[in-house]
């Protein structure tokens, strides 16, 4: 499998297909713009990459950032893409058992019901949305992990934007013997719910997904977008004329 690098990052050179026919087992991770940044300032973060068995580009944006380094990657895919077409993938497998870990009170619960109905079948065995402060009481996480065994899932897409999800899957990914597959997968829940609309297939293709996302929730997400984000511009323009250096000065050896 082809790996390109950007910021010390290596990511897969995927197609949708080739991916989907791979992703029998390990942890997926899909770095945007943001991510990227983060990983610069965040070592359990940037470990967790490294660790993790697929690395897919989400963004356009990241992308094309690619293409200007001189390694272009086949696709863009996000995991707002890769957790439907998975699902598509596995509509008739029954081996395939997926549990849903995150989203505001309610909200795991109706994406479940939706994408049990879109497919005839209950591909979605369980579900949990956790309160905002689950990841730091054992109490909590153990009860969750309990729900996840119990519900017969071999598949855990967990949903609590990053690096959270990263983190938690990374932290207790041992105790779930059960699981062979991890998404990471953001506010996925959210769009399979329908409680948060999602741009449209030509803002992402143009890289607007952004700006779309940042008027839909401005207070929540100016920070990110407006502050954090523009420091990748920078980053990827070290790494294109040789003055990135790695951040915590390791070697990568994915």
């Amino acid at each position: 499998m082809t790996r390109k690098q950007i910021l010390n990052i290596k990511v897969d050179d995927l197609t949708m297909t080739e991916f989907l026919e791979r992703f029998t087992s390990g942890m997926l991770v899909t770095p945007n713009a943001d991510h990227l940044v983060m990983l610069q300032e965040d070592r359990r973060f940037w470990d967790i990459y490294q660790r993790a068995e697929f690395v897919t580009v989400d963004s356009q944006i990241v992308k094309w950032a690619m293409n200007f380094l001189g390694m272009p990657v086949k696709a863009r895919l996000s995991g707002s893409d890769i957790f439907p077409a998975f699902c598509e993938f596995h509509r008739d497998n029954p081996a395939v058992r997926i549990f849903l870990l995150g989203g505001r009170d309610g909200v795991a619960q109706q994406a479940a019901e939706r994408i049990n109905a879109r497919f005839g079948r209950r591909i979605v065995v369980g579900q949990c949305s956790p309160s905002m402060k689950f990841v730091e009481d054992e109490h909590e996480i153990s009860t969750i992990i309990g729900q996840i065994e119990a519900s017969g899932a071999n598949v855990l897409a967990v949903g609590l934007g990053a690096p959270k999800q990263e983190l938690w899957i990374d932290t207790h990914r041992h105790r779930l013997p059960c699981i062979d597959r991890f998404m990471a997968i953001g506010a996925t829940l959210d769009f399979e719910a329908g409680v948060v609309r999602r741009a449209l297939p030509w803002m992402s293709r143009y890289g607007v997904e952004w700006l779309f996302r940042l008027l839909s929730e401005p207070r929540r997400l100016w920070r990110r977008y407006l502050l954090r984000d523009p420091l990748f511009v920078v980053l990827v323009l070290r790494q294109r004329f040789g003055l990135y250096r790695n951040p915590f000065d390791v070697p990568v050896n994915r």
